[in-house]
């Protein structure tokens, strides 16, 4: 079994590329679930797809993918809240990828919508590029405005209280943010329910 690329804890925000009956390769947002020690040993790293989504169903056609490291707030938004679909499946903004086998180990439903939970088991990785992690309040805003803006028009979530998050995240990014950041933003906006003056 290959290593990850990169140290995983807790939820790890990543964007997956799953092949497609078209022969091309979808981009998504995909939260990766740290291994966990139990008395079995150490459980795999999990993925949670909800809905019917184009990985749900690449995964269940094909049984792999490619997970990929980022800091590329625009990136990770298209990802994330568009249909976003390339020729090749490691992005050129990858910092390390691991292409992946995927299990399904469990499913069901949470307030309408049907989830299903995967085991990720790495095949093969590599680290395109290393860099000297930096701290930027802007781009860990465009994150979670990212993930409020995915749950908007979702009944299971209070739209009031996911606008409040978004202005917040929001103010942060520009406030924190750069450029890189504020178009992502941007694209939050554009791609959502979500308006805001400053984008």
């Amino acid at each position: 079994m290959t290593d990850w690329p990169a140290a995983l804890r807790g939820v790890t925000e990543t964007v997956v590329t799953t092949r497609g009956p078209n022969d091309r390769w979808n981009a998504a947002a995909l939260g990766v679930r740290a291994p966990r020690s139990g008395e079995d040993g150490e459980s795999p790293a999990t993925a949670t797809t909800w809905g019917r989504t184009r990985t749900r169903g690449n995964f269940e056609r094909r049984g792999e993918g490619y997970v990929q490291f980022t800091t590329d707030p625009v990136l990770f938004v298209r990802a994330a809240l568009s249909v976003h679909e390339t020729d090749d499946p490691v992005l050129d903004a990858a910092d390390a990828w691991a292409r992946v086998t995927v299990e399904r180990v469990d499913a069901g439903e949470s307030d309408g919508t049907e989830w299903v939970e995967w085991a990720l088991t790495p095949v093969e990785a590599r680290v395109v590029r290393e860099s000297v992690p930096t701290t930027n309040r802007g781009y860990y805003a465009v994150v979670e405005a990212t993930v409020a803006a995915s749950r908007l028009d979702v009944p299971a979530y209070d739209e009031e209280t996911l606008r409040e998050r978004l202005d917040y995240f929001a103010d942060v990014v520009e406030r924190c943010g750069g450029d890189r950041e504020r178009e992502a933003m941007a694209l939050v906006a554009s791609y959502s329910a979500y308006e805001n003056e400053s984008f």
